[in-house]
């Protein structure tokens, strides 16, 4: 311990003590460059094989960059569907074949009967039998509306009318669209007078009765096809010359409702 403190030898002791500082100093050195490049070659700990953190030190945390100055989108492309159609009784129909009001010898233009009822643009309504249990819609209860399908008809096509009938009540009930009950009549426009041509009850087939069944609160719609041929009351024979070219009236009467009339045309070869 004596020669720890006072060194022994032929120089002078201060010499000893430099060449121990200096190498203290040189060992103090050798061990920082060794802390730095332990640090700078893994500044975020122990890696494994696949470069991904060993170690158990928690990442850095990232702190995020300022966000957009502009307004949030809070709609979809596109914005609401505004098209408002609402498919209730809105069917074109067509030809089904339901039996029930079909064309009779064609002699008196009776017309074949679409028998396809769009219950509420939904699908086919439901025919149901004379002796059914439902109720009978009230005259009061529901409301009828007719239109052509088509503006105008070319030569030799037949026009297709389209009855829709509109339960409002609460209850469900069967409505009789046949050619007795809605009674379809169409007449020429000559000179401002309305020559009549056509009418579903003068000769009707199959009893001219066609119950269908209509929800509450919903729309059945039933199509009619005419053949352009006249009729005649009683089913007398009826002038055997076909429609004419030119304006018709379609006027459609049903028991407890008030039918506004639709017009069509008859187009020349």
């Amino acid at each position: 311990m004596g020669s720890l403190r006072n060194p022994v030898g032929p120089l002078p002791s201060s010499i000893y003590w430099r060449r121990r500082a200096v190498a203290l100093l040189l060992f103090a050195l050798f061990a920082l460059l060794i802390a730095w490049a332990v640090s700078s070659g893994d500044p975020g700990g122990r890696t494994g094989g696949d470069g991904k953190p060993g170690g158990a030190e928690p990442a850095p945390s990232i702190t995020p960059g300022p966000s957009g100055s502009g307004p949030a989108i809070s709609e979809q492309p596109g914005g609401r569907d505004e098209s408002g159609g609402t498919g209730e009784g809105s069917g074109t129909g067509g030809d089904a074949g339901t039996g029930t009001d079909t064309g009779g010898d064609g002699k008196n233009g009776d017309p074949a009967a679409g028998g396809a009822a769009k219950d509420g643009g939904t699908g086919l309504a439901e025919q149901v039998p004379a002796g059914s249990s439902l109720p009978d819609c009230a005259p009061g209860a529901v409301g009828l509306t007719v239109r052509s399908v088509k503006p105008a008809y070319a030569p030799g096509e037949r026009p297709r009318f389209e009855l829709s009938v509109h339960n409002g009540s609460s209850v469900t009930c069967k409505a009789d669209l046949g050619p007795k009950k809605a009674v379809l009549t169409v007449s020429a426009i000559n000179d401002g007078e309305n020559d009549k041509v056509w009418s579903s009850k003068d000769c009707p087939t199959a009893g001219g009765s066609l119950l269908l069944k209509v929800p509450a609160g919903r729309t059945v719609t039933h199509t009619v096809d005419w053949d352009r041929r006249r009729s005649a009351p009683q089913c007398a024979t009826p002038p055997s010359t076909p429609a004419a070219p030119g304006s018709y009236l379609l006027e459609a009467a049903f028991p407890g409702a008030s039918v506004a009339p639709a017009s069509f045309r008859l187009e020349k070869d």
